[in-house]
């Protein structure tokens, strides 16, 4: 047989191979009707991937470094780049850094953040990936609604338009704070908020009722307050940190209110990546 003959077979056999393969992919995808969030092992910081039923794809953060890139070419299909919504939670280095590449290597739809002013390197560098990104950019404040499909978001933090104000301290106090809810099921996503931020929502007489809780800061004493425990009830929570960190990261303090409560937690330094599946009724993780 000529070479050229077999060279085209070869050539012709590889991509039917690589479209058989992409179907499949797309076929799994599709048939999903779980909604799932992953919460990556980024080490000391936060990044959650959600993937709803319909296959709305939503980044909360991105860690330190560039993990998360990794994280996501294994959550993600090879062929997929695009994502619906980011949401950077507050400009530190221990939420913001992955997003830098994440920006620059993916096509981001919808970006949601605070649009505070920090002096930091980091964040100089993050207003510039912001120019360049195509991506509508919203500025959080409590009331705003998050729209995928069968699943819906309220922004409960901050309480009014921060963007443009200066906080180079206490940007944690900026973080943006969502629930999400899918039929009857609740995640709530705290960022650093402290007790402060977590006592303003008690006043405004926020439903903080949810299923599953995102433990705020890394599991810091200066936040997860008895009474927010108390208000959320979660029937779980998870701690993002890193093995062995310098912060101490969980505190003592906050696992035993935890455990006050009877709440399962679970803890990324200890587990790795958490996955978390809900069919709207009931959840579990793996």
């Amino acid at each position: 047989m000529d070479n050229n003959i077999k060279a085209d077979i070869i050539f012709a056999f590889l991509f039917l191979l690589i479209l058989a393969n992409v179907f499949v992919w797309q076929f799994i995808f599709f048939l999903n009707n779980d909604f799932s969030i992953t919460f990556f092992d980024v080490g000391q910081g936060d990044s959650f991937f959600i993937e709803t039923p319909q296959g709305h794809q939503i980044l909360i953060d991105g860690g330190p470094g560039n993990r998360v890139l990794t994280k996501l070419g294994k959550a993600m299909p090879f062929w997929d780049r695009t994502l619906d919504l980011v949401i950077l939670t507050h400009p530190e280095s221990d939420h913001l850094s992955g997003l830098l590449e994440v920006l620059k290597r993916y096509q981001i739809k919808n970006i949601l953040w605070s649009g505070v002013e920090r002096s930091a390197g980091i964040f100089e560098q993050w207003q510039e990936v912001l120019k360049e990104e195509k991506a509508k950019v919203v500025f959080a404040q409590a009331g705003q609604k998050i729209r995928a499909g069968k699943v819906s978001g309220d922004v409960l933090f901050p309480l009014k338009n921060l963007s443009g104000q200066f906080f180079d301290r206490g940007v944690n106090e900026t973080s943006v704070v969502v629930l999400f809810n899918f039929q009857n099921n609740r995640f709530l996503f705290t960022g650093d908020i402290g007790k402060k931020e977590e006592k303003a929502l008690l006043d405004i007489g926020c439903n903080l009722k949810a299923d599953v809780l995102k433990v705020a800061h890394h599991g810091s004493k200066y936040s997860s307050s008895l009474e927010f425990l108390r208000a959320v009830l979660p029937q779980m929570a998870v701690i993002s940190c890193g093995a062995n960190n310098t912060y101490g990261h969980p505190s003592k303090e906050v696992l035993n209110s935890l455990q006050e409560f009877a709440i399962n937690v679970l803890r990324t330094d200890q587990k790795g990546d958490i996955i978390i599946t809900s069919d709207g009724s009931n959840f579990k993780y793996k």
